[in-house]
C-alpha cells in the first residue's frame, strides 16, 4: 500500500514563505509525475503545479513566479516552495503522485496525500 506522506503547512503572514513536502512510502516500480493540488472552502480542487519525473516543472497561472516545485527521487518526495504568499492561497493543499505499478504494459495508480492547510493571514 502506497501513502504519501504531507508536511510543512500552518499559518503565514501575506508576502511570507513556506515550504511543503510530500514523500511516497514506497515507488514500487517508480513515481512519474508528482504534484501538488490546493481546495479552498467552497471551491473545486485544483492544480497547483506539477513535476514530471525528468524534473520538468508545469504551473498554474496564479503561482508563477511565486512558487516553486522539485523533487528528489531518491528520496521519493516532492517539494513546494511558496514565496510572496497571498491570503487567496490560503486552501488545503493536497500531493498526487502517479506511483508506476507495470511497465510492460505501462499502468499507472494515482495517490492522493492527506491535505495539509496553508492559511495565509495577518
Amino acid at each position: 500500500q502506497v501513502q504519501l506522506v504531507e508536511s510543512g503547512g500552518g499559518l503565514v503572514q501575506p508576502g511570507g514563505s513556506l515550504r511543503l513536502s510530500c514523500s511516497a512510502s514506497t515507488s514500487i516500480l517508480g513515481i512519474n509525475t508528482m504534484g501538488w493540488y490546493r481546495q479552498a472552502p467552497g471551491k473545486q480542487r485544483e492544480l497547483v503545479a506539477t513535476v514530471t519525473s525528468g524534473g520538468s516543472p508545469y504551473y498554474e497561472d496564479s503561482v508563477k513566479d511565486r512558487f516553486t516545485i522539485s523533487r528528489d527521487n531518491a528520496k521519493n518526495t516532492v517539494y513546494l516552495q511558496m514565496n510572496s504568499l497571498k491570503p487567496e492561497d490560503t486552501a488545503v493543499y493536497y500531493c498526487n503522485a502517479a506511483i508506476i505499478v507495470t511497465r510492460i504494459p505501462y499502468d499507472a495508480r494515482y495517490y492522493w496525500g492527506q491535505g495539509t492547510q496553508v492559511t495565509v493571514s495577518s
